[in-house]
């Protein structure tokens, strides 16, 4: 199974003046990088150290690794600048934008990934930093608006359907675009919504705390949504978290199912993104837990 990691430049690979707009936020030069591993984003992502000795995550990218990329880091730096105070959430110190390149300056968050396979007390952690995360939230985008082309994988799939389709899918297609429509109308909400959870999103502090980091997806939706992304997360890397954690209404529930497995099962047939080589397989891989799922939840109907 392919980890949630891309292909990353480093500190170093930079183009000077990207380098020198991280100092000029930090206010002294950056003496110290290291790379830190997680995400599909082609850019850098580095814990630094300025020559006075102050510490921080800077995670830069430009248009020439992928087009999209400095869009993401555009969206995040408005999110993190929404996030409302005392969330587990790192604090956003500064952004350089020079039009191009994008880089993005947060406190350095002393910590780890989750282990995978997912062990039950790191479950617990990140259950409660998703209750504290879980609080109203303004001047985000709606996740149901967000989701609306997401949700509508099963739609692309029906109209255009690929030579190896799994014969449950193939045979149910009319359900699975009605239950991603139920799952659609049910994500509204005012509660604050990562949107996009998985264990290289979440650090563990020494104390065991969790802490959510990488918020180019943040919104606003049900508070239970992000809940529904740790289970899939668990079950793709093994662990033990039972549905019953989610408090809402379980056809809402079975509906997101479908619809986060139309979106993954129909982005994994489509060309993998420049700078991007591993990110359609671990969408592949997201699918093919996703569908049996589903299954448990239909009753294997």
């Amino acid at each position: 199974m392919v980890q949630a990691s891309g292909v990353r430049i480093g500190w170093g690979d930079l183009p000077g003046s990207v380098r020198d707009g991280v100092a000029g936020v930090l206010g002294d030069e950056v003496v110290e990088a290291v790379s830190q591993a997680g995400g599909f984003s082609p850019g850098t992502a580095d814990r630094v150290r300025t020559a006075d000795g102050r510490r921080a995550f800077v995670k830069a990218v430009g248009s020439v690794l992928n087009a999209q990329s400095p869009a993401m880091h555009r969206a995040e730096a408005r999110v993190a600048a929404a996030l409302p105070g005392g969330v587990p959430a790192p604090r956003l110190l500064g952004v350089h934008d020079d039009g191009d390149w994008v880089a993005l300056v947060f406190e350095d968050v002393v910590g780890r990934h989750p282990r995978t396979p997912w062990e039950d007390g790191e479950v617990a952690g990140a259950l409660e930093a998703l209750r504290r995360l879980a609080v109203p939230v303004a001047g985000l985008p709606s996740l149901r608006d967000e989701a609306r082309e997401d949700f509508g994988g099963w739609r692309q799939i029906a109209a255009d359907p690929p030579e190896r389709l799994d014969p449950w899918v193939a045979g149910h297609l009319d359900l699975l675009v009605e239950l991603a429509e139920r799952g659609l109308a049910a994500l509204d909400g005012d509660r604050l919504v990562h949107g996009d959870l998985r264990a290289d999103n979440m650090l563990i502090r020494p104390d065991g705390s969790v802490v959510v980091i990488d918020w180019p997806f943040g919104c606003a939706g049900p508070a239970w949504y992000d809940t529904l992304a740790l289970i899939l997360n668990v079950r793709l890397y093994g662990g033990h978290l039972c549905d019953d954690v989610v408090n809402a209404d379980p056809d809402d529930v079975t509906g997101c199912v479908a619809g986060l497995a139309g979106m993954f099962t129909d982005r994994a047939r489509r060309p993998a993104p420049p700078g991007l080589p591993t990110l359609r397989r671990f969408q592949q891989d997201q699918a093919d837990v996703m569908i049996p799922w589903l299954r448990e939840r239909l009753g294997a109907r």
